[in-house]
């Protein structure tokens, strides 16, 4: 596509196995193009959606508050992966095999999201999808992934990097491919619970974008050896697609704002997890999917302890998980509680920066 256009215009900067210039450039571009066919397709996504009723059903045992939203459109995250698709398509390296793998991972899981979206609406399943047919199906599409990763990258050592330890690292050898397993699975799936509040996911899903494109740069350009971030040839493609995250996020963002005219849904969650997940494994920064995800993270704790504790002991930690539901209970307003969350996640994505520096 417009790659080998941009690849003859700077051809000239040549540096190393990649052209630095070239990839900046188009992913600024990659990234322009998808919050711009975003935003111009938001409102034909949102008409759409509207004319066939697909329609966010409130579940009744959760805060009452929630019961205002019912009505509002979901499935918002076709809108997000379709201009991610476009966008990429028509700046990456076609030839890049990562970027393949990514994609396939964010179709595949937005596939099942809309499934369990589709039984919701559609078919007024309550629950959508059972837990196990949705464990199920993605441990294959996660299996699939993982088999990908292993084959383009045949001298990876399987080693578990510790964000601030330098030199440190955690041999997995054959466990390696669980351990990949459930931060991909978990990484979907703590994405999903997140989204509960007008915005709540979307921005943690941007700013951890962010520092994955700082992560990316660093690990497809040799000239960048000297850092503890490992060398990964041809991952820096990557930045295209997180590039287009970044861009769709924000356009879907101007709908999604509180109050939301739209939300995104699994298809949106589930997929936008997996795909940093995926990429999490692919550049062996697990580690610091951990520390900038910390939102996704605890409101994952806090429904683990929730169902442990009330299985256990019969009585519940919070008076609802996931943990923005208990500040919901507490009395704190709906914009108070994702702009607070927002701040975390900030610090977090910053703190996570500095441990490249001093790692």
């Amino acid at each position: 596509m417009l790659f080998w256009f941009n690849q003859w215009l700077f051809m000239h900067y040549q540096v190393g196995l990649h052209c630095l210039d070239d990839v900046i450039i188009r992913s600024m571009l990659c990234g322009v193009t998808a919050l711009a066919t975003t935003l111009g397709l938001g409102p034909c996504m949102i008409r759409y959606l509207m004319k066939n009723q697909y329609t966010q059903s409130i579940r009744h045992d959760g805060p009452k508050t929630h019961l205002s939203k019912t009505g509002t459109l979901t499935m918002g995250g076709i809108l997000i992966i379709l201009t991610m698709t476009f966008s990429t398509l028509l700046w990456v390296d076609l030839s890049n095999p990562y970027y393949w793998i990514v994609l396939a991972t964010l179709l595949l899981f937005g596939s099942l999201g809309a499934a369990d979206d589709i039984l919701k609406i559609k078919y007024q399943h309550a629950k959508g999808l059972s837990a196990k047919w949705k464990y199920c199906h993605q441990s294959w599409m996660t299996g699939l992934a993982i088999l990908a990763v292993f084959f383009v990258d045949q001298t990876t050592t399987h080693h578990i990097l510790m964000p601030f330890v330098k030199d440190f690292t955690i041999s997995c050898s054959a466990f390696y491919a669980i351990f990949a397993y459930f931060v991909i699975v978990g990484s979907s799936n703590a994405v999903n619970l997140t989204d509960g509040l007008d915005g709540l996911a979307i921005t943690p899903i941007l700013l951890v974008s962010i520092g994955f494109s700082v992560l990316t740069f660093i690990a497809g350009a040799p000239i960048f050896e000297y850092t503890a971030v490992p060398l990964v040839p041809q991952s820096h493609e990557l930045l295209m697609i997180l590039s287009a995250a970044i861009g769709s996020g924000l356009g879907f963002l101007w709908f999604n704002t509180y109050p939301a005219e739209i939300f995104m849904g699994d298809v949106g969650s589930l997929a936008l997890g997996a795909m940093l997940g995926i990429i999490a494994v692919i550049l062996h920064q697990e580690g610091m999917l951990l520390i900038m995800g910390g939102v996704f993270v605890l409101e994952t704790i806090s429904v683990i302890l929730q169902v442990a504790s009330f299985k256990l002991t019969g009585k519940r930690i919070f008076r609802m998980a996931p943990l923005h539901h208990h500040f919901e209970l507490k009395g704190w307003q709906e914009p108070k509680i994702i702009v607070r969350f927002w701040i975390i996640n900030i610090l977090l994505l910053a703190i996570a920066l500095f441990a490249i520096k001093i790692t």
